[in-house]
């Protein structure tokens, strides 16, 4: 039998990485992720990895890319400014098709903000925040179970795709404390063997390069990258993940991620007592985003409920391909909606049609 406990995300996601077999550890301190380096402190010596506290983002990041080419399962954590810090890595690691995991638990920005929870790092995760024409996997839990499943599952996709996976949580995901299942760890894809890249000594065979610098004189930096976008066209062939929510007879449908998608599930309770068709569609993969599920209810109307000014809107516009009213509602700096909040717009919009 699991054991069942109660813990915050933070604590979770550290749990579940140590239970999926991640053995190195760095990061630096920024609320409201303290927690993560924190336990993985205390916990990670104990299962027999290493954890360092870097002297700055930077350090943490490159930290990352050293332990990923040797063949280690890595992690890092921060928030919003922090991961900002840490983006020149990213696109290294990315560029060098190297699997790790990053979570993001964000704050109000932009610049230091405030610790409040806040969703305004969407665009920064899903369009490549660093420079160059990369992509990470994106998943967005709502739940502090969901912290630990895709936590978990996070490396896998990692391994599978050689890439940067990104767990983007919030402040209130983070802090929020639940009772959480510790699932022992399962691979959910199949893991391609480490043998034909990392860097583990070269006696006896041809050395493997890792490399993101490309200054011959020919094309080899253009074919790396349509290497590169391949690869993503196949991530987003095979990656969609997505939940429903009383979406069958839903007239008005609210497109929402994270903690948001949580608070909006509660006002479509509320606002189908008054008699409005309301569901949700919440997308868990940010990128890639679940263009399909919104492609089948072009023509609808929706609302799209953010913790930013508006940023997840452009992907619905653009899977809707802008057919039928798009709503908006959301605010910066670590505003919160709630239940009445929501269910005022969706009268609202009741009103004027």
């Amino acid at each position: 039998m699991t054991e069942k406990i109660l813990m915050k995300g933070n604590e979770a996601m550290v749990h579940a990485a140590i239970k999926a077999g991640c053995t190195f550890y760095a990061g630096y301190p920024i609320t409201p992720q303290n927690e993560v380096p924190e336990q993985m402190s205390a916990l990670m010596p104990k299962a027999g990895g290493i954890f360092i506290q870097a002297e700055a983002e930077l350090s943490a990041i490159n930290m990352i890319f050293g332990a990923s080419a040797a063949g280690v399962r890595c992690m890092t954590s921060s928030s919003s400014p922090g991961i900002a810090l840490k983006q020149e890595g990213i696109s290294y690691i990315a560029g060098g098709e190297l699997p790790c995991v990053i979570a993001n638990v964000m704050r109000g920005g932009p610049g230091l903000g405030n610790i409040r929870a806040s969703q305004a790092d969407y665009f920064q995760s899903v369009k490549g925040g660093g420079h160059g024409d990369y992509k990470l996997i994106v998943l967005a839990p709502s739940t502090v179970q969901e912290m630990y499943d895709l936590t978990m599952d996070a490396f896998d996709y990692a391994d599978h795709y050689r890439n940067p996976v990104l767990i983007l949580a919030d402040g209130i995901t983070g802090q929020m404390v639940e009772p959480v299942e510790l699932k022992d760890y399962k691979p959910i894809l199949e893991l391609p063997s480490k043998s034909g890249w990392i860097l583990d000594g070269c006696k006896g065979r041809e050395p493997h390069v890792v490399k993101t610098l490309f200054l011959e004189s020919d094309d080899r930096l253009t074919k790396h990258n349509i290497h590169l976008q391949e690869k993503y066209q196949r991530i987003k062939d095979e990656l969609c993940l997505c939940k429903e929510y009383k979406t069958e007879d839903a007239e008005l449908f609210i497109a929402a991620y994270g903690i948001t998608a949580r608070v909006c599930k509660e006002a479509v309770d509320a606002a189908r007592k008054l008699g409005y068709k309301v569901g949700i569609i919440q997308p868990v993969s940010l990128w890639p985003f679940p263009e399909k599920i919104f492609a089948k209810y072009k023509g609808k109307d929706f609302l799209v409920v953010e913790m930013s000014c508006g940023q997840m809107i452009e992907d619905v516009k653009l899977s809707l391909e802008c057919k039928g009213k798009i709503h908006f509602m959301g605010c910066g700096g670590g505003w919160y909606p709630d239940t009445e909040q929501i269910v005022t717009k969706v009268k609202e919009i009741y009103g004027r049609s």
